[in-house]
């Protein structure tokens, strides 16, 4: 008898459920940022509205192939990290094409790392600490939104942060969302009582293709430190997740999907598919199914989940794109306090690498441009060079699994 017909009605609807919960938290807890992200670097609402379809479209078949394929719960995600990486650094020597550029950099790389073991091993160089370092310094911007927001737009910005501290104490796995929500009902709030509207004509989802260029100032900008984060931030801490729960994740195949995805989206927007962490606990852990061997399913359905909602993102983008300067902001901000904490937490836990680590966070905090290259960058070298005058021994928590 096969897995499917030894499923019982309220297990298939259950496992649905587990699926679609994991696809809702993944998305509503950061669209926004992703939307803020795409127009810092550039592009027009039009463009950040395809990147976001084109996302949703590539994560749920992504999830379905290998969901099938391996019958192990992975969930897909984009880049949340490297999303805010994004907001922060602003428009580079470029523009738009040469973002879209490092993307389709971006996918490669990650391919690369999937096939090529020497890479593979390069990236498990990459200290831990640096990394997150720099990740807590592009945060903190953004993080710091909700409080000026509050202090600048309190009838705005107030409400929004009044429920996330609500939900925290009642439901904290849906605070985000349910800020997100919020912030969603305050700005079509604010665009009534101003007689304006949303055209209809871009509620529906069109895919922008944009003609890739490359600069070497959005490779060190953009591309070089998308790939950092998105690999220590994301694909590993993805993996982790999965084999704290017995799976074992097909590295591989993972990275080749996910980095191909990422390639073939990369002209319509997509900046970075990748491993859930966040999330990945929903679809792999006993809530979806006390019988490990059945989860995949719930992974499957969070696949299907992402598909539909690729068909809402375009009506999402345009609210999003309509809302009152500062709202959206805090809600993004909201929604990275968590992992703020955690890449402090990652990046000043080994003592040894302190300084380094401080060095790292401060320079990407500072949001400087130099020769048109922006703060992630120069706060990598800038805390390698730290650890180099420390004289420290440079081997720290790898970044990739072995």
């Amino acid at each position: 008898m096969s897995d499917s017909s030894r499923l019982a009605g309220s297990e298939r609807l259950h496992l649905a459920g587990a699926g679609l919960v994991a696809a809702l938290v993944g998305f509503s807890s950061s669209f926004v940022i992703v939307l803020a992200g795409l127009r810092a670097v550039g592009a027009t609402q039009a463009q950040a509205a395809s990147g976001l379809f084109v996302l949703c479209l590539a994560i749920g078949v992504a999830m379905l192939w290998l969901g099938h394929r391996y019958r192990i719960p992975i969930t897909l995600a984009w880049s949340t990290p490297g999303a805010a990486l994004l907001a922060s650094t602003g428009e580079v020597a470029g523009g738009w094409p040469a973002a879209v550029g490092a993307f389709l950099l971006v996918g490669a790389l990650v391919v690369l790392s999937g096939l090529v073991a020497p890479l593979g091993r390069a990236i498990s160089q990459i200290p831990v600490p640096l990394a997150q370092a720099m990740l807590a310094g592009v945060l903190l911007s953004l993080c710091l939104a909700p409080v000026q927001g509050v202090a600048q737009q309190p009838l705005l910005v107030g409400p929004v942060v009044l429920v996330w501290l609500v939900m925290l104490v009642v439901a904290r796995r849906w605070a985000v969302p349910a800020a997100l929500f919020t912030a969603l009902v305050v700005a079509l709030g604010a665009l009534r009582g101003g007689g304006a509207g949303v055209d209809p004509a871009v509620l529906l989802p069109v895919p922008e293709w944009t003609t890739p260029a490359l600069t070497w100032q959005a490779v060190a900008s953009v591309a070089l430190p998308l790939f950092v984060v998105t690999m220590a931030s994301q694909n590993v801490p993805g993996t982790a997740v999965l084999a704290s729960f017995g799976y074992r994740t097909p590295w591989r195949s993972a990275m080749v999907t996910t980095g191909a995805a990422t390639v073939l989206t990369g002209p319509f927007g997509g900046f970075a598919v990748n491993l859930a962490a966040i999330s990945a606990a929903l679809a792999a852990g006993p809530q979806a199914h006390p019988d490990p061997a059945r989860r995949w399913r719930a992974a499957v359905a969070a696949g299907w989940s992402y598909l539909l909602l690729a068909v809402l993102s375009a009506a999402l983008a345009a609210v999003i794109a309509a809302a009152p300067a500062g709202l959206v902001e805090a809600a993004a901000g909201l929604a990275l306090i968590t992992t703020l904490a955690a890449s402090l937490k990652g990046a000043l836990e080994e003592e040894s690498w302190r300084e380094a680590a401080a060095v790292t966070f401060l320079v990407a905090a500072s949001g400087v441009t130099v020769a048109g290259i922006g703060s992630a960058f120069w706060a990598l070298l800038a805390g390698l060079l730290m650890r180099g005058i420390s004289g420290g021994p440079w081997r720290a928590r790898s970044t990739a699994p072995r």
